[in-house]
């Protein structure tokens, strides 16, 4: 059972040193997104990577679509590979909904955890009375949709627009490669799942050391979003990216690294 965990998530256990970073992915993305990141830290820190269950080398046999239907599902993933790799003291670096799967984790279990540093996290995607999530309801049903009609098609779609820097074609194409990595099915259901979620309750319950990175100009997670977290998670820190893009720690690696060292520094 146990080597199990370690190969259903592909975990990977690189670098050396007394703190670990434990990297958790965004919808659609695995544990390469981290690839000119990680070098930095590998000299001084142990990273974990892994996927989730469905996506790239993962077990997609071991994907549960009851356990998955939330992201507290995910989020016991993270803390089963915590308790088998015996991790205490964690720093979890979170990007998108793998900022908000770490933020259950770190509720459900906040001894494991000094910190958090969450790349372009939002609680809610959906526009609601008195807040901006940067969709609306009409919007999020029709992306679904089209995945469930045409799942490389949407990926070829959206992979630009959640990408951003339209200069760089060649990241867009690696994130929609990335999104057909994961089985159809598993997909749809784990898109079903982060942008129908609503977190704002759970957030205020986060008692772990946060670190909100996000991007200037990001279409998935705007700039109100990051207020919000700020305003709503007890004593966390934002810091505003001057780049564009969803995915910064591949588009723009050095600001993301400069920040995110700065935030370990301290």
């Amino acid at each position: 059972m146990a080597t199990d965990i370690l190969q259903r998530n592909n975990v990977q256990v690189v670098g050396h040193g007394p703190r670990t970073l434990l990297f958790v992915n965004g919808f659609g993305c695995d544990q390469t997104m981290w690839r000119y990141i990680t070098p930095a830290f590998s000299e001084h820190f142990k990273l974990v990577l892994f996927d989730h269950v469905g996506g790239s080398l993962s077990d997609a046999n071991a994907y549960e679509p009851l356990k998955y239907a939330t992201l507290h599902g995910y989020a016991q993933d993270v803390l089963a590979i915590c308790r088998q790799l015996d991790l205490s003291q964690v720093t979890l670096i979170g990007h998108s909904v793998g900022a908000m799967i770490g933020v259950l984790a770190a509720i459900a279990e906040p001894s494991r955890f000094q910190q958090l540093l969450l790349l372009c996290p939002s609680p809610c995607y959906l526009n609601e009375p008195g807040y901006y999530g940067g969709f609306d309801k009409a919007d999020i049903v029709a992306m679904l949709e089209f995945m469930q009609t045409d799942y490389v098609g949407w990926a070829d779609t959206f992979a630009p627009l959640i990408m951003g820097n339209p200069e760089q074609p060649s990241l867009a194409d690696e994130l929609s490669h990335s999104f057909c990595q994961t089985l159809p099915a598993i997909a749809q259901q784990f898109a079903r799942v982060t942008f129908l979620s609503d977190n704002r309750l759970d957030i205020r319950q986060l008692q772990t050391p946060c670190v909100l990175l996000q991007s200037a100009k990001d279409l998935i997670a705007p700039l109100e979003v990051g207020d919000y977290l700020k305003k709503h998670i007890p004593g966390s820190i934002l810091i505003t990216l001057p780049v564009a893009g969803h995915c910064p720690q591949l588009s723009a690696p050095m600001e993301t690294l400069l920040a995110m060292e700065a935030c370990l520094a301290a």
